[in-house]
């Protein structure tokens, strides 16, 4: 089985191995927006009963209306993570039919299917290929959306990119689904920092693309990820079965009671306040003479040959960043909250000997 990734966000370890409380560490290592909007009241009922359909409802159509979907009903789900591990299944059940019984073997559980490959276009988001690895199937690390071929079943693109910002124009994505869909693959387009660009969203020709399935968070832009929620768009038989599998009341009341709040809400103060937090970070890196080698407006990712003694660095002043082990020369820096965490940050970085 695959080791599992270290991902952004650990703080209590970092804390532990480098010293002082958890709460008094400036967290960069993810990219969230460091300034959570203000919280809706929550009806008290949504805390004491289960979530019943009409809360669902609700949230389904705020998405639609937000995401711009037309009329798929996106499905809340328990983060995107959530889903992403269903990809192989879903793979699977669609190809079921489509292989033959030489072409299939089954080991410690898992399905290889020699004749499906799975093409996710990387560096990025590392769950996608160990989902898919871990269920038995070949994944392919593609550089373009050229290098994806007839043999791939499946192909993810991450857009906006994580975590060098990448973006692919919404022509060339439906190109690519409509090359998948020739050969009987699917195409799954994560937009999980989209709301910071909503030019580049699928979501709203996603009626016309039958086999393209689109992820949404909603805990990165609003600053709220510990909720644990996010959207899947796609046909509706694809969202019967993720819904299907996840099973029943997957999504808490509350945050169905929040996303349906807050997904009506006007954002352009939300996207305000990051575009000045992002110009902010990136002055304070330009100033410490850091190169910029990319990011959103949720984080920032720099190249440097001494990255590792940087990270280090950082720590010991109690501020977390994100490292990468197939990338020794990045650094992945999410979005200081205040001028007060600029000013500690760029103070820290001036301190790093040369």
């Amino acid at each position: 089985m695959n080791a599992p990734i270290a991902h952004g966000g650990g703080i209590t370890a970092a804390a532990a191995a480098f010293g002082g409380r958890p709460e008094d560490w400036l967290d960069l290592s993810t990219g969230i927006n460091p300034c959570p909007v203000a919280l809706p009241d929550i009806p008290p009922r949504t805390w004491h009963r289960l979530p019943d359909s009409h809360l669902v409802d609700e949230a389904r159509r705020a998405a639609r209306a937000h995401y711009r979907s037309g009329e798929i009903l996106p499905l809340p789900v328990p983060g995107t993570q959530s889903v992403i591990q269903l990809l192989p299944r879903l793979l699977w059940q669609e190809r079921q039919g489509a292989v033959t019984d030489d072409k299939v073997a089954v080991t410690d559980n898992r399905i290889a299917v020699t004749d499906n490959r799975v093409a996710v276009i990387s560096p990025t988001y590392g769950e996608y290929a160990r989902a898919f690895t871990s269920a038995g199937f070949a994944v392919d690390a593609v550089g373009d959306v050229a290098e994806i071929g007839a043999e791939h079943r499946l192909a993810v693109v991450v857009n906006p990119n994580n975590p060098d910002g990448r973006v692919w124009p919404a022509e060339m994505l439906i190109a690519l689904h409509d090359r998948m869909t020739a050969a009987g693959g699917i195409l799954v387009v994560d937009e999980a920092f989209g709301d910071t660009e909503p030019a580049l969203s699928l979501a709203a020709r996603a009626q016309e693309l039958p086999n393209l399935i689109i992820f949404r968070s909603f805990g990165k832009f609003f600053g709220l990820a510990g909720l644990r929620l996010g959207f899947a768009i796609a046909r509706e038989d694809f969202l019967a079965r993720f819904e299907n599998w996840l099973g029943p009341w997957a999504v808490s009341g509350p945050a169905l009671s929040l996303a349906a709040s807050l997904l009506r809400s006007d954002v352009s103060a939300i996207r305000h306040c990051l575009d000045e937090r992002s110009a902010a970070l990136q002055a304070t890196l330009t100033a410490a003479g850091l190169r910029i080698r990319g990011g959103t407006a949720l984080f920032t990712l720099v190249a440097d040959s001494r990255v590792s003694d940087i990270y280090t660095h950082l720590c010991r002043h109690h501020i977390l960043v994100r490292k990468f082990d197939y990338a020794p020369d990045w650094l992945r820096f999410g979005l200081t909250p205040d001028p007060a965490a600029d000013r500690r940050l760029g103070e820290a970085l001036q301190g790093f000997e040369r």
